[in-house]
Formats: structure tokens, C-alpha cells, sequence
């Protein structure tokens, strides 16, 4: 049965607590009190960066390690001497997979986890 406020003159129905809402609790939207809009419409549960193995970073990463292990193995000077030591390869690819993992956390950073507690 529908009652009407005395002081704004707009009809509720009884059992809504004065809200307005028929008592369905969302406030008149009628989405259940989920909030409504764009936002909850297309909601992922994945996480917003793409997996590892499927970046152009991981891609470059192994390309560039496996050149430098090349390098290493074939680069000789005159005389059998070893300009590119193993010493210099494993330099190199530690600064590599530092760079890498640098770009991996950045691209994370901005990113939110599903069930975390920022929602």
C-alpha cells in the first residue's frame, strides 16, 4: 500500500523504510543496491597486465639473452685471444633480466589483483 510523505508530498510504499526504494534497498535504482551503471557491467576477473610469457618484453628478453650467449661463445680476437669473456656475458645479462624485471613491475604497479583489498 503506498503512503505518502507529509513532507516532500511524494508517495512511498509501506516497508521501504522511507527510502523510496519499495524496500529493495538500491536507493530507486532497482539494481539491488549493486551501484548500477557501466562500471559493474563488463567486470573481469582477470588481472589488467597480460601473463609473462605473452609481453613483447619477455620476447625481446630471451631473443637479447640468447644473442649474448652467441656472442660470448663466438667472439674471438686475433690470436685466440677472448675479448667477450663469460665474466662480461653473465654482466651483461644480469643488467638484461634486471631491465626486464624493472618493466615487468612497472606494468604491474598500476594494476589490481581480483578478491585483493582495494576494491
Amino acid at each position: 500500500m503506498a503512503a505518502r510523505d507529509e513532507t516532500t508530498g511524494h508517495g512511498r510504499e509501506s516497508g521501504d523504510g522511507g527510502r523510496g526504494d519499495g524496500g529493495r534497498g538500491d536507493g530507486g535504482r532497482g539494481d539491488g543496491g549493486r551501484g548500477g551503471g557501466m562500471a559493474n557491467r563488463a567486470r573481469s576477473l582477470g588481472t589488467e597486465t597480460k601473463q609473462f610469457f605473452k609481453t613483447s618484453e619477455f620476447v625481446a628478453y630471451v631473443i637479447v639473452f640468447i644473442g649474448i650467449l652467441i656472442a660470448a661463445k663466438q667472439i674471438e680476437g686475433d690470436g685466440g685471444n677472448d675479448y667477450f669473456t663469460a665474466d662480461k656475458a653473465w654482466l651483461y645479462i644480469t643488467i638484461l633480466t634486471l631491465g626486464y624485471m624493472l618493466s615487468r613491475g612497472i606494468a604491474k604497479s598500476g594494476s589490481r589483483e581480483p578478491g585483493g583489498d582495494d576494491h
